[in-house]
């Protein structure tokens, strides 16, 4: 039996539950979960080792997990938080605010189109090698001279990694700030968050290693999935995909261990966080916590979880379906109620918030699946946050 450590309040219990099956049948090794209900945690468990690849350090409060895409949930509050400030214009084009972008076709791509999927750009022509995917320099120089994939705002394919340079740069012209700075001064650092999109040197030491691992068989008897049609794993197979191409923008692959790779800002793949700063920030966008200060205003929540792509995604192939900078609850990515949004992130994490409940989630692990949204563990702790909410 895992050695679960951390709390739940009563009527919660379901979620601790499902936090120890995951250890027991789905293959977790270390991993933490957190949920705030209208601003009051109401569960937070850790359990297992650090590292996934090896080592006893047992997971400790306070360790922190890299995140992956779950990180642009977070890179999305800032451009929607910049415009609540008045600062940008979601329908602008981007070149407005960075002029070389307005280049190969791309002079009416919106910055809402960045946000939404829909810019056209989830490939780059020549793929970046992993120090140049971090400089800083060459992601946003490589974006202003691509030509899009399909016109602009016609259709959506999920920016995998190029989510990175478009919104950083954009944050970059905007505001003279990374955009890493910016989560720094503007969110994590009032918000009291152990959430960092560059993460620093000091921080190094919390922050346990990732690998990838398989998930366990399913059961005899558990029944028969169907086969869908179309996968995103038969799509990356193909190399000429736009999937295999999205996914492959920093080739080969960075090591997501390595120090530089962890200290780089990549708003699209790169934050680190504990299970509780990502809960806590989703429970910031839709309410105060413990007294503090609420991020969105109603009309920027609404821009939010308000549908901009649904259906076949070009790159991920099935339905998708988001709002400004999150992902909604559908087939691809199933929350928690109609009215949810969030991000999950490849191989296992999940964050958000559904306002007409009050929850807000935050789950971070060690142990990476295959998988891109709908990871088994999440998903055993949304349906587990649901009991609950039923008493």
């Amino acid at each position: 039996m895992v050695d679960v450590q951390g709390t739940v309040t009563d009527g919660f219990e379901p979620v601790r539950d499902a936090f120890v099956e995951n250890f027991a049948r789905r293959g977790e090794r270390g991993a933490a979960v957190t949920v705030y209900r209208d601003g009051r945690k109401v569960a937070d468990l850790r359990a297992g080792t650090r590292d996934a690849d090896g080592g006893e350090e047992p997971w400790r409060h306070g360790t922190a997990q890299i995140v992956r895409s779950a990180t642009k949930g977070v890179a999305a509050a800032v451009l929607l938080l910049l415009h609540q400030r008045g600062q940008v214009d979601l329908d602008a084009p981007v070149g407005t605010y960075w002029p070389e972008f307005k280049a190969a076709g791309k002079e009416r791509v919106l910055v809402r189109h960045l946000l939404a999927h829909r810019a056209g750009l989830p490939v780059l022509d020549t793929p970046l090698t992993p120090a140049e995917a971090v400089d800083g320099v060459s992601g946003p120089r490589a974006l202003a001279a691509q030509a899009p994939a399909w016109e602009p705002g016609a259709d959506h394919g999920y920016h995998a990694q190029t989510y990175s340079w478009l919104l950083g740069e954009l944050v970059l012209r905007v505001t003279g700030r990374s955009l890493g700075t910016w989560v720094a001064e503007e969110i994590a650092g009032p918000l009291g968050l152990d959430l960092w999109i560059g993460l620093p040197d000091a921080e190094r030491h919390r922050v346990g290693r990732i690998a990838d691992i398989e998930a366990p068989a399913a059961p005899a008897g558990a029944g028969l999935r169907v086969r869908p049609k179309a996968s995103v794993t038969d799509a990356y197979r193909d190399p000429d995909s736009l999937t295999r191409r999205a996914f492959g923008a920093i080739t080969p692959a960075a090591d997501e261990n390595d120090p530089a790779y962890r200290a780089a800002e990549l708003p699209a793949s790169g934050g680190i966080a504990t299970a509780d700063a990502l809960a806590r920030f989703y429970a910031s966008l839709i309410g105060p916590v413990d007294g503090g200060r609420r991020l969105f205003a109603p009309a920027t929540l609404t821009l939010a979880r308000t549908e901009e792509s649904a259906g076949p995604d070009r790159v991920l192939v099935v339905n998708t379906r988001f709002g400004l900078g999150y992902m909604l609850h559908g087939p691809a990515s199933p929350l928690l109620a109609p009215g949810s949004f969030g991000h999950p992130g490849r191989g296992g994490s999940l964050a958000f918030a559904d306002p007409e409940s009050g929850i807000a989630l935050g789950y971070v692990t060690n142990g990476m699946q295959k998988n891109v949204t709908a990871d088994p563990r999440a998903q055993a702790l949304v349906r587990a946050v649901a009991r609950s909410l039923k008493g």
